[in-house]
């Protein structure tokens, strides 16, 4: 690494060190600008709703941002299919020559968890080093959001494209703080599109060092009284596998928690459990009265027979039973709730809409999954649909770099 590129990454560090959470994206792009001769420099963040992107200004621009809340200001950037939906979804640097400056958009990843894009304006055209030099400010500005984050409601008020209910912020609360997670043997990612009165729905991984624990669950319901059975059952299987507890222990016991302390009489919780032992493929699941998980598998879709077992909640005493399948390289483990097959989204063929989005990341095919759903059911849905995506490699997965994105396309250039 060149001392001028080390010098950058310690500014940008020491910068976010002495700022204040709301202010530590600014002062690193501000150390960026510096280090690189910049003529401007911003941060663009994911919307939640997957379909657009935000730039957070701490002052209201000249052309007047879509949504202010205080000091602050977002403007919303909707995707078009152009350059900044191109560098986002297919993680690929976007070099675009303008009038007397030239921008690079370069992804700002983690683990594949698209965070947003570094949006950079240079005076002369970048070659291929300092292409490469900003790829590497951008992945280390996914750590400085990352890390501030966690201190403020900032970057939460930014991806917010519209207001929460009381409901959808408890149900937001259950999730996982990333979507996506790359760890070498599998690529995963989960994606929740919530009904006009939310109903209810979660999923949830966790990463320990031989295995990877996953989950997707439905509480009866709609609204507070919905999110709130949810909230039970999460927090049962939260703390039972950090306690190291087994699969099916782990459903019995979110199953007496919900039968004794939901404010629901009759509450249940359906849930789709699973640990894949990362050394050997093995993958353990439970279904507790849920829609039966999908295996995609050379060019096929099959669902994944299980034993039958009651939804958590519903009697308290009752013995669950799991049962083993054994992954294979290239094998999509595909979970979903039942929004995913009610009512008018029934009309959607979801085995061929798997075939059709069998080589996307499951970044991408959990968002385009999404849109085939709210394309045959229309823009509000009756009820949660909710979509968990495993890919498993067996360390034959394709190569990647730290941001996430395949090193052989590091950069597009127009012709």
């Amino acid at each position: 690494m060149e001392d001028s590129e080390q010098m950058v990454l310690a500014g940008m560090l020491q910068s976010a060190e002495d700022a204040a959470p709301v202010e530590a994206v600014e002062a690193v792009t501000g150390a960026i600008a510096t280090g690189l001769g910049a003529i401007g420099v911003s941060l663009l963040i994911a919307d939640l709703g997957g379909r657009a992107l935000v730039r957070l200004t701490h002052q209201p621009t000249a052309d007047g941002p879509e949504r202010r809340q205080d000091e602050e200001a977002a403007e919303v950037l909707p995707f078009d299919g152009g350059p900044y939906e191109q560098a986002l979804r297919q993680q690929v640097t976007q070099v675009l020559p303008g009038d007397g400056r030239w921008r690079v958009l370069s992804p700002v990843t983690d683990r594949g968890e698209a965070i947003g894009l570094l949006e950079i304006d240079l005076p002369d055209e970048p070659d291929e080093d300092v292409i490469a030099q900003l790829a590497r400010a951008a992945h280390a500005l996914a750590f400085v959001v990352i890390a501030n984050r966690r201190h403020t409601d900032l970057f939460e008020w930014g991806q917010r494209s519209t207001p929460f209910t009381l409901s959808a912020e408890i149900q937001r609360r259950l999730l996982p703080a990333s979507f996506t997670c790359e760890a070498g043997a599998f690529a995963l990612s989960g994606w929740l599109e919530p009904a006009a009165s939310v109903g209810g729905d979660t999923f949830d991984y966790s990463l320990a060092r031989d295995l990877l624990h996953l989950s997707v669950t439905d509480a009866m319901g709609h609204g507070v009284a919905s999110a709130l059975t949810a909230t039970l059952g999460v927090g049962s299987l939260r703390n039972t596998r950090r306690r190291g507890v087994g699969l099916v222990a782990q459903a019995e016991e979110a199953n007496r928690a919900i039968a004794e302390h939901a404010n629901v009489r009759g509450a249940y919780v359906t849930a789709l459990l699973g640990r894949v032992d990362l050394p050997t493929g093995r993958c353990e699941l439970l279904n507790a009265g849920h829609v039966p998980p999908m295996l995609v598998r050379d060019e096929r879709v099959a669902p994944v027979e299980l034993p039958g077992n009651f939804p958590l909640g519903m009697f308290p005493d009752e013995r669950y039973r799991s049962a083993e399948i054994s992954l294979r390289p290239g094998d999509r483990l595909v979970v979903v709730t039942d929004g995913m097959r009610e009512r008018n989204a029934a009309d959607l063929d979801l085995a061929a809409a798997l075939l059709e989005i069998a080589h996307l990341h499951p970044r991408e095919a959990v968002r385009a999954l999404s849109d085939a759903v709210l394309a045959a059911a229309g823009p509000v849905l009756a009820d949660d649909a909710t979509m968990l995506i495993v890919d498993w490699y067996d360390g034959h997965g394709p190569r990647r770099s730290a941001g996430g994105a395949d090193p052989a396309r590091t950069s597009s250039r127009p012709r």
